[in-house]
């Protein structure tokens, strides 16, 4: 997989995908990075720790988070893309569901766009996408916890339906990621239950992304706040890793990235 002129070897090993959050109420680290130099700086400083791309996210998407504009998103996360495209050297992610702030990341020097909704939220994204050639994580996500038949079931119908949309607007197959969504449309107990049976997607024949970082589903079980919650984190890294996860997207780079080359020296025997 190309993002721009960098190659993903996407099987081969686990790539550590960095989470840059501009926003002030975003639910781990809101208002940390707002300042586009300090922003810039934690980039840099998390591919020395070892990220392999930086994913940069310019509205909250927590449980109760207000919707932003297409405006304010971009004024948000436009200077940051530029200068990170400029100073730092690996594949840049913008983490949107509107294809107005994709087109304007794209145009800017964005490598990949990272969908909560899997295309399905705004029409005109996966257009978008496709007229740019680049990879596309597309989420499962929904409003409310409710499911009418086996939580998996309905996660891979969902996407299937995202493929198809990607597939029908021109995004080429071998540009798509499938995210299952930890912590977006499910409960904690739901949550669980589909890192326990995230293998299962594997039958997709697509690459996965995990996001499970510093998430509600870990203070669940640790019952810590979400800057406490790195060694959980790790935890569902290992899992995820042991179940064909391609990309896991993490605060705490370190830890992760030593927990992902043990698990791959294993796994992949590499």
């Amino acid at each position: 997989m190309n993002a721009g002129k960098y190659e993903l070897n996407l099987g081969t090993r686990t790539y550590i995908m960095g989470i840059l959050n501009v926003t002030p109420d975003s639910f781990s680290d809101g208002g940390d990075f707002t300042s586009v130099n300090i922003a810039v700086n934690h980039a840099k400083d998390m591919i020395l720790e070892g990220a392999d791309i930086i994913d940069i996210g310019g509205e909250s998407t927590r449980p109760g988070s207000t919707e932003v504009g297409a405006e304010e998103e971009l004024e948000r996360v436009l200077p940051v893309v530029e200068r990170l495209v400029k100073e730092i050297d690996v594949p840049i992610s913008v983490d949107t569901y509107k294809a107005a702030v994709a087109e304007a990341v794209l145009k800017a020097g964005a490598h990949i766009i990272n969908d909560i909704w899997g295309l399905q939220r705004d029409p005109d994204i996966a257009a978008v996408v496709a007229r740019y050639d680049v990879p596309v994580i597309m989420m499962h996500n929904q409003n409310g916890t409710d499911y009418d038949k086996d939580i998996m079931e309905e996660i891979s119908d969902f996407f299937r339906k995202s493929i198809e949309i990607a597939l029908n607007a021109g995004i080429k197959k071998e540009n798509l990621i499938l995210d299952p969504g930890i912590g977006f449309g499910k409960t904690p107990d739901q949550n669980i239950l589909v890192m326990s049976k995230l293998g299962e997607l594997n039958d997709l024949g697509y690459p996965i992304l995990l996001g499970t970082s510093r998430k509600s589903m870990l203070g669940k079980i640790l019952d810590l706040p979400p800057k406490e919650r790195v060694e959980g984190t790790v935890a569902t890294t290992v899992m995820g890793i042991m179940q064909g996860m391609d990309i896991v997207r993490v605060h705490d780079i370190k830890e992760n990235l030593r927990a992902a080359r043990v698990t791959d020296a294993i796994v992949r025997c590499l």
